[in-house]
């Protein structure tokens, strides 16, 4: 018996051994992947009972997994752009952030989860404030997530001081604790926002939890810098010192690291999560995956937040992680595109400790998955499946997506979420937000005026 049957003219298992399936089907039970095979097999065997989601010119894959990102922050989608780091937090980023709700954060987390449904995305890894407004979209939409309150060793917007973010994210994990798709992580901000105490307390949950610890290193060469003069070394180092590097630890972006580095963190079991389109748009810098991977180092691909992005389609994600990595080692055998459609799906899975249950379409893993219309001109001729989902195709390619055996999307039409709601409440919301940034620019040329 089956539940629903996917079928297409090309099947990308992501199984190991890289197998494409002409004519191809997937047969799903309940919330898992019964069969993959032939499409006239799979339906002889399965399809007198299940409901059939079939097509001309489709691709099945496994469904996407953005490893990193900051849903609620499409409340901040183009507020402030191409500014300085420093200038873009503190005068455009915290001030809106002043004026978070509860119910702003649900909102931008709906709005998040539409965009990654619409593109192509059934997982990812989320790290802000109000994280159980978070949970409830995502579990209104349907999605499947890691989650996590960003914790600071200073007082929060939602949970107050430093020691009750403890205890919230350790209420977030019991009240979440056995969901068949959502997960709770600790993940303390960064290691200058944490001190070391901070950042023991994190870990010594982490493990009483059995829970990952997620957190920003090394995202820039200041970052870097300032641990080093504060700390004596550098921040892969300072996290040795405190006993943090394991393979519980998760830690994003890693642009600013040493050779010495990379060993290190292949050797303590560490994952990494790459976030180019935010790393580029930040000028960051761009981080040593490569050197990553041949390491040994299992690396993972986001989106990081709207706000320095400016989207969440991981498509482009894709593309535009082969392409910098090709052009920065001036070498077009770098990083090609069944490393990079890795990235995405089944080291993405890895990296967020779910390698054995999604980013494969195999019996027994979890029904997770999409499906592109391969009939467009920018689609056409299909020689390499590979290159074609990491180069030419975007999240508008995607027409169907399933995710944990449930439709989501369906012929582009989402079943979950009503999108006409959610901008209504996003056109609201996008004025107190403008309101908040022009207060700010305005007390601040104000300054200056007086200073001259």
């Amino acid at each position: 018996m089956a539940d629903l049957i996917i079928t297409g003219d090309t099947i990308i298992t992501q199984n190991g051994s890289g197998e494409i399936i002409e004519h191809g089907a997937v047969a799903v039970t309940g919330s898992r992947i019964t069969a993959v095979g032939s499409r006239d097999e799979i339906m002889a065997d399965y399809g007198n009972s299940a409901r059939v989601l079939t097509g001309t010119g489709t691709l099945v894959m496994p469904g996407l997994i953005n490893a990193h990102t900051h849903v609620p922050m499409t409340c901040f989608r183009g507020l402030a752009d191409d500014l300085p780091l420093e200038t873009w937090l503190n005068e455009a980023i915290f001030p809106a952030e002043t004026k978070l709700t509860s119910e702003i954060v649900y909102w931008g987390a709906m709005l998040g989860c539409a965009e990654m449904i619409l593109s192509g995305t059934t997982f990812f890894c989320d790290m802000y404030l109000f994280e159980h407004e978070v949970a409830r979209a995502v579990e209104k939409a349907g999605l499947r997530a890691l989650l996590g309150e960003v914790l600071y060793d200073f007082p929060s917007p939602n949970y107050g001081p430093a020691e009750e973010g403890l205890k919230f994210t350790a209420n977030l994990i019991d009240q979440w604790q056995g969901h068949d798709r959502i997960s709770i992580a600790v993940e303390p901000h960064t290691l200058y926002t944490c001190s070391p105490d901070f950042l023991k307390a994190c870990q010594e949950l982490a493990f009483q939890k059995k829970t990952p610890l997620i957190i920003h290193v090394s995202e820039t060469k200041d970052e870097v810098a300032n641990i080093q003069s504060q700390y004596g070394a550098t921040p892969v180092h300072h996290l040795d010192n405190l006993g943090l590097l394991s393979s519980r630890l998760i830690a994003d972006h890693c642009v600013a690291l040493e050779e010495d580095e990379i060993d290190l963190l292949s050797e303590r079991g560490v994952k990494v999560v790459h976030n180019p389109s935010s790393n580029m748009k930040l000028a960051s810098g761009i981080s040593p995956v490569p050197e990553l991977l041949e390491a040994g180092v299992s690396v993972g691909l986001g989106t990081d937040g709207a706000a320095s992005n400016n989207h969440l389609d991981m498509f482009s994600e894709m593309d535009i992680t082969a392409k910098l990595h090709k052009s920065f080692k001036l070498d077009p055998t770098v990083m090609n595109a069944a490393t990079v459609l890795n990235m995405a799906t089944t080291d993405g899975a890895r990296v967020l400790g779910m390698g054995n249950r999604v980013g494969c379409l195999a019996p027994g893993y979890l029904a997770d998955l999409i499906v592109l219309d391969l009939n467009q001109p920018h689609l056409t001729p299909l020689y390499n499946p590979n290159s074609h989902l990491v180069y030419t195709a975007s999240g508008a390619d995607v027409i169907h997506s399933v995710v944990n055996g449930q439709i989501l999307m369906e012929n582009r039409r989402l079943t979950t979420l009503d999108l006409e709601a959610i901008y209504e409440k996003m056109a609201e919301i996008s004025i107190i937000m403008a309101e908040a940034v022009n207060k700010k620019r305005k007390s601040h040329t104000e300054s200056d005026i007086k200073e001259l």
